[in-house]
């Protein structure tokens, strides 16, 4: 028994239209997020939220609280609220690029779609951890476990995306064999 991709049941003439819709949407998350980010840039969070994403020690996650003014921080609470409205979005833009090329390509990379389209779905369960983390140590928090929890499972939502973005369009772009 194989493996089957979760968003299979998609009728075939609909993915594309689908994949459409949420990608747009993800990339207006993207904007509203670059956004946000800006007061989150400083010398100790080069990365915005990002760098508070992957701290991984409480010294970091405090320094890059002391770092951020009010604003920021204000940008930061509802960046983390607005994200568990983002996350079905991306997961399912993601998930449906990754059916979109598993029904181009032969071979394995069904298969690989198939678990990378699952992998694309439970990204989103680590960031809601890595969220409830982070809330956390905003809230003044910042000790262990949470910026380890949070640094662990960006770390996991981070390499989920980036396997199935790189299927995706190795899959898409790359030459077809016959």
């Amino acid at each position: 028994m194989s493996i089957k991709h979760p968003l299979e049941f998609v009728t075939p003439s609909f993915r594309l239209r689908l994949f459409l819709i949420f990608i747009v949407l993800t990339i207006a998350g993207f904007g509203i997020f670059q956004i946000l980010d800006q007061p989150l840039r400083t010398s100790v969070a080069p990365s915005g939220i990002v760098s508070f994403e992957l701290a991984g020690s409480s010294e970091k996650a405090r320094a890059m609280l002391d770092s951020w003014n009010a604003q920021a921080q204000l940008n930061n609470a509802f960046g983390l609220g607005f994200d568990f409205l983002f996350m079905p979005v991306y997961a399912i833009a993601l998930s449906l690029g990754v059916l979109l090329v598993c029904s181009r390509r032969p071979g394995i990379w069904p298969a690989l779609g198939a678990i990378l389209g699952w992998g694309a779905l439970a990204a989103p369960v680590f960031d809601t951890f890595e969220n409830m983390a982070l809330f956390t140590i905003l809230l003044g928090n910042p000790f262990s476990p949470y910026p380890q929890i949070a640094a662990g499972c960006a770390t996991i939502k981070f390499t989920l995306i980036v396997a199935g973005v790189t299927y995706g369009l190795v899959g898409w772009l790359g030459v077809k064999h016959r």
